[in-house]
């Protein structure tokens, strides 16, 4: 970073005001690179350039390329944000998020003939045929297909009629009920095309009308004694109940409503959008923008970007989390709009329900790029957010003691990335010189010599090299405390907090200092400080028997003569076990390395003097 353009922007800044309003950011060619608004000017600005090696990633880099930066002032801070967004929208900043417009059109296509179909297609291809639309949303448009071709039961194969009728065996839709069976040749011209159009007008007027219509046309048949027919209107009756009742499971008591919500990873935010109009759910939609300064900052900008005029902008927004400047970024879009959009952030009850939905729907997009389950990355980031933290900790790291007997004091730690244990990065601890138990002064030890392993590390990737996003303590109040002041003696920050279990040794809470954070109302973030825990707990408690029971036997191969400490520990590190180590010839004991034939005759005459003695 160059510290002579530095210092003339930190100087710059100095004569900005204090007051609201929109600041621009240019490179060494004059383009502006970022748009922004700020409550104070002087503030927000010079944040940019004070303390840049603790940027973001992204703002780093957009720092490293701003020459020179311009400013307006406004009367208040509404009157910047919409500043703000029409300046983004006339120089498409780089570093500002740019929804594309690749929203494209999707058409209903009736085939020519008498045996028309109805199909999804992209684009109006076929001069001969007939196109409903144009729609927004492929969604809508392959789900109503799906419907009517269900509900009528129209044929969705390959065969052409009537050159194929009776040429082969019905597939098995027919059998299913879900196609009339044209292929067979016994369906009439005329029951045909009524079901077409019956299709069409279930298209073109929606599900109501449509029932009212055949309701009607059910009637009069069963009154002209053509029961067949009454049969037949009736079986798409009960068709068109059946995906209406599948349609309750999204469906929500909201005439225009969409809910979004929002996945980090690294340097990117995945988006999903839920789209509901007329109480039923008409489309998903997925984006990805960088990360730059928060979350909430993305979600602000996402909003002012997606909802422009003339759009199908909805009389209500859930978002996932609040935001700064919400209710203002709800008058923004509202002035787009003839009515006026409120913008909540649902807590309870099916609105958070729907919320939970979306934050999925954007996990498994986020999924689907990183090879991670959305379940995992959905638990890392509510987490996150649980602990008021910048950024979800896709790597932690979790820490415990465990002593026997207060003679075999050992620490363990382990390692999660993305909500899957890195067993590859675990790392054992024996603690050293301390007579007896002492988790507090055990911890210290352990976290110092960490942190030392940190800041003098060389040589292979070992995951000493790098510092986690959070610290997770088996421990309470006091453990967290103990990590704290490590972490200020050495420098360093990094989140703490501690895992408390209840009376049954089951996991309760999060602890940060003398308060206690509930985990209980969120099923992904308690299955994953669980699995932390427990997983911590077990390699520590394993670590620690194996070291008592090692630390027993040692004591007992040193009353051996001609045994001391050094030979005991290159006999167990040559054997393994006790019982490896029974089970050896008297050669093969001499052969150990630091072994002589003396030593090796007294520890085999010992270790079998039981076996003499029967």
């Amino acid at each position: 970073m160059d510290e002579q353009r530095l210092a003339q922007l930190r100087k710059k800044t100095l004569l900005l005001p204090q007051e609201p309003g929109v600041y621009l950011m240019k490179d060494k060619s004059g383009t502006i690179i970022y748009v922004g608004k700020a409550k104070s000017l002087k503030n927000r600005v010079s944040s940019y350039f004070r303390s840049v090696e603790k940027h973001l990633p992204k703002v780093y880099k957009m720092v490293e390329h701003v020459q020179d930066f311009d400013y307006i002032v406004t009367d208040s801070e509404f009157e910047a944000l919409v500043l703000e967004c029409s300046l983004i929208k006339l120089h498409n900043p780089k570093y500002n998020i740019l929804l594309k417009d690749d929203k494209g059109y999707h058409y209903i296509r009736v085939s020519k003939g008498p045996y028309s179909r109805i199909t999804a297609e992209k684009q109006r291809t076929d001069p001969d045929s007939t196109y409903l639309g144009p729609y927004v949303s492929s969604m809508v448009v392959n789900e109503t297909v799906d419907e009517v071709v269900k509900v009528f039961r129209l044929p969705t194969c390959n065969r052409r009629f009537p050159e194929d009728f009776r040429k082969a065996r019905p597939c098995l839709n027919y059998h299913i009920k879900q196609c009339m069976g044209v292929c067979t040749g016994k369906v009439s011209l005329e029951t045909y095309q009524e079901a077409l159009q019956e299709a069409l007008e279930f298209i073109k007027k929606g599900g109501s009308q449509s029932v009212e219509s055949l309701t009607k046309k059910m009637e009069q048949a069963a009154e002209e004694l053509d029961f067949e027919r009454a049969a037949r209107l009736r079986d798409r009756l009960r068709a068109i109940d059946r995906v209406t009742q599948q349609q309750k499971v999204i469906a929500y008591n909201h005439a225009s409503l969409d809910v979004i919500a929002a996945v980090q990873h690294e340097e990117t935010v995945y988006l999903a959008v839920l789209v509901f109009r007329e109480g039923r759910l008409r489309d998903k939609k997925s984006f990805a923008v960088d990360y730059f300064e928060s979350v909430d900052h993305v979600l602000l900008e996402f909003i002012l970007s997606y909802y422009q005029p003339g759009d199908d902008i909805p009389a209500e927004v859930f978002v996932d989390r609040d935001f700064e400047d919400r209710e203002m970024a709800a008058q923004v879009v509202s002035g787009r709009s003839s009515r006026k959009l409120v913008i909540t952030v649902p807590q309870r009850g099916q609105p958070l329900q729907l919320v939970e939905m979306a934050r999925n729907n954007a996990a498994q997009e986020l999924a689907r790029k990183t090879s991670r389950t959305g379940r995992e990355l959905t638990a890392v980031d509510e987490l996150g957010q649980l602990l008021g933290m910048d950024r979800p900790p896709a790597y932690l790291e979790a820490y415990d003691i465990s002593n026997i007997g207060g003679q075999t004091i050992v620490g363990g730690m382990v390692v999660f990335e993305n909500g899957r244990p890195q067993k590859k990065y675990y790392k054992r601890f024996t603690i050293r010189d301390q007579d007896g138990p002492d988790d507090y002064a055990a911890m210290d030890q352990m976290l110092s010599r960490r942190l030392e392993r940190y800041l003098h590390h060389e040589g292979a990737a070992d995951g000493f090299e790098r510092l986690p996003d959070l610290w997770l303590i088996d421990g309470g109040a006091g453990h967290v405390h103990v990590a704290r002041t490590v972490l200020e003696r050495y420098g360093v920050q990094i989140p703490v907090f501690g895992m408390v279990k209840d009376s049954r040794h089951r996991t309760r809470a999060i602890t940060a200092d003398d308060r206690e954070i509930s985990i209980s109302q969120s099923r992904r973030v308690f299955a994953l400080v669980t699995a932390v825990q427990d997983e911590v707990h077990r390699y520590s408690i394993e670590f620690s028997r194996k070291s008592h029971q090692k630390s027993g036997m040692t004591t007992r191969l040193v009353s051996v003569e001609g045994i001391g400490e050094g030979r005991a520990a290159a006999l167990f590190r040559h054997f393994k076990t006790y019982k490896a180590l029974c089970e050896a010839t008297q050669e093969h004991l001499a052969q150990v390395k630091g072994m002589n034939r003396t030593a090796a005759a007294n520890l085999y005459q010992f270790l079998h003097q039981n076996d003499e003695k029967d």
